[in-house]
């Protein structure tokens, strides 16, 4: 927090003369509670599922922001004496060890339980600031906590309560909370949409790659386009692809090149050496990330972490969806850096139909792929758009 500025950058016009933000501590706006030590909820005390037992929560649905998920419960006998730690609809829970900061509300209809030691319960002074606003101050405290103190290494815990409580924070008056917090819930409102098209749209693909590639033990997909009956043929990867290798390196990037130069994560600068002459799909072969594949285009290049497989007389998207649903895993060798090689994996045997439905499946697939690609690009734009908001509306 800025010590001078006490007004955000970015204010709604009729708030733009309402004054500074008000100083307050985290103590001030709301209470918290830790969950009890892990000897209160051993797994030992467990029970059944049942009219009379208690849920308990678990990092997973703050996380996951679902408060269905369960897997644990307790009796009402054992839960009156942890007390101190229920939950209820309304009340906010936090991930506060491993995976912290997730935060999230409980829906007023959120079955009651018992939070477990690694989830923090808040309860909000609405007098003073509402949930919106604090869930972003909040989050924002805990992102600033994690820059100050991570020294380049994860924070595996949230702030204890002696450092949590004191730490000061800025609030506006509370119609401008009210404006602040209905703007930016219609920008997660569309967010959540966006989101949950691109879920759709991925499960979707899903459903089509089970259904237009053959199942285990079978020589044809479910699911066919009109005109195409023949039996798949199995074939050995190396029958209908190449591969090519790479022996350039991060170093060979330049500024300038007549070729692109990718790595695993896209491109990292220009060469003008080892360009690929036909579009290709690179697959990597060491390090992290192993066996995951990428469509590039021709008169690009890659490094040496990464192997190229190109299609001999076989449509390239198709060999791409055969591949990114293939588990290297088997192939994998080494300890601490894990290999693969095309000598072991390209004798994998595939059911390969002729050059014409590999085109209509192709096709189709690519085009999928691209919607897929640019609702994943709109919901980039808009938390984006999020996160500069926030930067500009918060002190």
């Amino acid at each position: 927090m800025s010590r001078e500025r006490k007004t955000p950058r970015r204010r709604f016009k009729e708030f733009q003369n309402a004054g500074a933000w008000e100083q307050r501590t985290f103590d001030d706006i709301a209470d918290y509670k830790k969950g009890p030590f892990g000897s209160a909820l051993k797994k030992d005390i467990f029970v059944p599922k049942g009219e009379t037992t208690v849920k308990i929560y678990e990092q997973q649905n703050a996380i996951n922001k679902d408060w269905s998920l369960e897997r644990y419960f307790i009796t009402k006998e054992y839960a009156n004496k942890l007390s101190a730690f229920k939950v209820k609809g309304g009340d906010i829970i936090v991930s506060c060890a491993g995976t912290i900061g997730e935060i999230y509300e409980l829906p007023i209809d959120a079955e009651p339980g018992i939070i477990n030691q690694a989830l923090m319960r808040i309860r909000v002074d609405e007098n003073i600031v509402n949930k919106k606003m604090f869930t972003i101050l909040f989050s924002n405290m805990i992102d600033n906590f994690t820059q100050v103190h991570s020294n380049g290494s994860a924070i595996k815990n949230i702030p204890p309560f002696s450092d949590l409580k004191p730490m000061k924070v800025l609030v506006p008056l509370y119609k401008e909370q009210k404006k602040i917090g209905e703007y930016l819930s219609n920008i997660d409102c569309v967010i959540t949409l966006n989101q949950r098209k691109l879920e759709k749209l991925k499960a979707l693909k899903k459903a089509y790659l089970s259904q237009m590639f053959p199942s285990d033990g079978e020589s044809k997909p479910k699911l066919r386009f009109a005109g195409f009956n023949d039996e798949w043929k199995k074939r050995k990867l190396s029958e209908f692809t190449s591969y090519n290798s790479s022996s350039l390196t991060v170093n060979n990037a330049k500024e300038i090149g007549l070729y692109k130069l990718y790595d695993a994560n896209g491109i990292i600068g220009y060469t003008n050496i080892e360009a690929q002459t036909d579009d290709y799909i690179t697959i990597i072969k060491d390090g992290a990330g192993v066996g995951r594949v990428r469509v590039l285009p021709k008169n690009t290049a890659f490094i040496g972490t990464m192997g190229a497989i190109i299609p001999l007389k076989c449509d390239i998207y198709f060999l791409y969806n055969i591949l990114s649903n293939t588990n290297f895993n088997k192939h994998i060798s080494g300890g601490t850096i894990p290999h693969i090689y095309f000598s072991e994996y390209g004798n994998k045997k595939y059911y390969i139909p002729n050059i014409k439905e590999q085109q209509n499946i192709g096709v189709f697939f690519e085009k999928l792929d691209k919607l897929i690609t640019l609702h994943q690009r709109k919901l980039e734009k808009l938390q984006n758009l999020k996160k500069a908001y926030l930067n500009e509306m918060f002190v």
